[in-house]
Order: structure tokens, then C-alpha cells, then sequence
């Protein structure tokens, strides 16, 4: 089982996706975060060993967020916000979940393919 934090940008629907693949799934907006600024989500994410899972591409950027890489960020990157979309992306997505470990890293998971950037290269 693994630990996700949706960001507010991230569709409600797409919480139901991980939880029933078995997966403990709360939200920005669960925390009353809405708003909040992007250190303070990751802060979250961070003391609560929790995986980010946002829409926001600024959080693609290794450089920019490596403190917060320790509790892992997955990046859905789709050509348009639609919410069956990110649900599809996100459901192809969950066998990797199972395979790699989240933590350390940043996912890039688009439509066809899934980028993994680990800590340390």
C-alpha cells in the first residue's frame, strides 16, 4: 500500500482510482490546504510520508523541489485537464507503482509512457 497526497488540481475521481487499487489517498482540499503554497503542500507530503500527485509541472523540475523529493512526486502530464483522462493515465500507471518505489523520485506519467527520475541520477 501506498501513501498519496492529491493535490487541489488533481480530480476528486482520480482519488477513487488509487484507493481502489488499495492505496491510502487524502487530499489538499481533505487537509483544508487549498490555496496553500507549494512548500507548504510538500511540507505536508513530507511529514506525513505521503507521494504528491499534482498536475502542476513546476513540481516536474528536480532542482526546484529536491527537498521534498524524499516523500515522492508524481507529476500527471496529459494534454488537457479532463478528468477521465487523468484517471486513465493514472489507472495505466498503477503497476509501476507496485514495482517502484515512489519515494526518492519524481514520475513524469503522461498517456503511453511513464519517466522515473530517482535521487542521486
Amino acid at each position: 500500500m501506498k501513501r498519496f497526497k492529491l493535490d487541489e488540481n488533481v480530480p476528486a475521481s482520480a482519488a477513487t482510482i488509487l484507493r481502489e487499487a488499495g492505496h491510502d489517498v487524502i487530499t489538499v482540499l481533505d487537509q483544508r490546504l487549498g490555496g496553500a503554497d507549494d512548500r507548504a503542500v510538500l511540507k505536508a507530503c513530507i511529514e506525513e510520508a505521503r507521494t504528491l500527485v499534482t498536475l502542476d509541472l513546476d513540481f516536474a523540475d528536480a532542482r526546484s523541489h529536491r527537498y521534498a523529493i524524499s516523500s515522492g512526486i508524481v507529476v500527471v502530464r496529459v494534454p488537457r485537464q479532463d478528468a477521465l483522462l487523468i484517471r486513465a493515465v493514472l489507472e495505466r500507471a498503477l503497476p509501476e507503482f507496485e514495482h517502484e518505489p515512489l519515494n526518492e523520485s519524481i514520475w513524469i506519467v503522461e498517456p503511453g509512457r511513464v519517466r522515473i527520475w530517482h535521487e542521486g541520477g
